[in-house]
């Protein structure tokens, strides 16, 4: 638990209880994720937390990786619910963690109690940066039109990485695009076997400064059973179908070309999150003209669904393909920014440790005789014998 500044009420952090989740909900509503796969896992959690609380308080008994990661605290002031936050580990050796987002309530209270309200959020990620030791840096984004949000960070360390722009490719473009046969000869689906080549494709297709802060090794691009099967059931309840794929270049024995497409198959119905098909896209640096190719392939695996646009996103270190999607008529949707903030944890020294507070005394105790010396009488030689 942790409290807030000097004020008259205390504020204390704390775990998601039963009694939250519709606060949480609400909360979630009023903030802007730029991410909408985020924001529908942070949907779809609650919901299921909503009916099957008992279970989830279950699993975090047992070590279930993937299932447990995620961790949802709130701030609560005298009884109610001002604020929450959302993190989950980015990498697999959990070094690198994600706010995937923070809401403030700011609805409701006196014009005093709004503006004591704007350290509630600061009051969050302390604590997370606190009290989750094995991370030793931070990422998130944010939306460029959330000046709230963005205030909020730059306060608490984070600094601009990367622009991130969401792109929308219409269903009749999508269409058109699917006229034309992909030259992907060697295009294979992506098994474990086949993650140190794509974590190569990854390292290189992103800067030095993203790449340590990312910080991913070969098993982040692994699945085990576990994962595997909570997967396919995540899928099955929010009526999406996913697949992967990937570019084999023989001659180098690389992958140059990798693309994760998640396919709604559900009616168009609800959100603009839930009516959208979505696509990860990495190609290698040198290998460019490959954008057309696989757009041509992707635009295949839709055209046998009810129409949907497809959004892919671009950072402005990939100006080759902000260049394509302006080309064949993609539209900007939304824009973003990836911030990151490192942290460093105090060890704590013993106080005996420290060698500024040691005395000259103590330094020396071990040369001190042991007891008081007693004096002996001196004999005087004879000059005979020192010849």
């Amino acid at each position: 638990m942790a409290a807030t500044n000097g004020s008259k009420h205390q504020t204390i952090v704390r775990p998601l209880q039963y009694r939250d989740i519709d606060a949480i909900a609400s909360l979630c509503q009023q903030v802007t994720i730029p991410d909408p796969a985020v924001k529908l896992q942070i949907e779809h959690l609650l919901k299921q937390m909503s009916r099957w609380y008992a279970p989830f308080q279950f699993l975090n008994i047992i070590p279930t990786p993937s299932l447990t990661d995620r961790a949802l605290l709130v701030a609560e002031c005298e009884q109610q619910v001002r604020g929450a936050i959302s993190v989950s580990p980015f990498n697999r050796t959990r070094s690198t963690w994600h706010v995937e987002w923070v809401s403030i309530d700011r609805q409701s209270g006196s014009p005093e109690e709004v503006t004591g309200k704007s350290d509630i959020g600061s009051q969050l990620l302390r604590y997370c940066f606190e009290h989750i030791v094995d991370a030793s840096t931070w990422v998130l984004e944010v939306d460029v039109n959330d000046n709230s949000s963005l205030a909020l960070y730059r306060q608490n360390g984070f600094q601009p990485l990367a622009h991130m722009t969401y792109w929308e490719i219409a269903p009749e473009l999508l269409k058109e695009l699917a006229q034309r046969e992909p030259d992907l000869p060697n295009l294979l689906p992506v098994r474990n076997m086949d993650a140190q080549l794509i974590y190569q494709l990854d390292t290189v297709s992103m800067p030095p400064l993203l790449r340590q802060v990312f910080d991913r090794q070969v098993h982040d691009f692994k699945h085990n059973l576990m994962q595997t099967m909570v997967g396919k059931v995540r899928q099955w309840l929010q009526q999406k179908q996913s697949f992967s794929n990937y570019v084999f270049e023989t001659q180098r024995k690389a992958a140059i070309g990798y693309y994760r497409l998640s396919l709604n198959t559900g009616q168009q119905s609800g959100s603009e999150e839930h009516r959208t098909h979505q696509a990860e896209l990495t190609v290698h640096p040198a290998y460019t003209w490959l954008y057309p190719e696989l757009m041509a392939q992707l635009a295949r695996s839709c055209q046998y669904l009810p129409l949907q646009p497809l959004q892919l996103v671009s950072a402005d270190y990939q100006p080759e393909r902000e260049e394509y999607f302006q080309q064949i008529g993609a539209v900007r949707v939304k824009h973003s920014l990836l911030m990151s903030r490192s942290v460093w944890h105090k060890l704590r020294e013993a106080k005996h440790l420290s060698l500024e507070n040691l005395q000259i005394a103590e330094m020396l105790q071990s040369l001190q005789p042991s007891r008081q010396p007693l004096p002996n009488r001196i004999e005087k030689n004879d000059p005979e014998d020192l010849s």
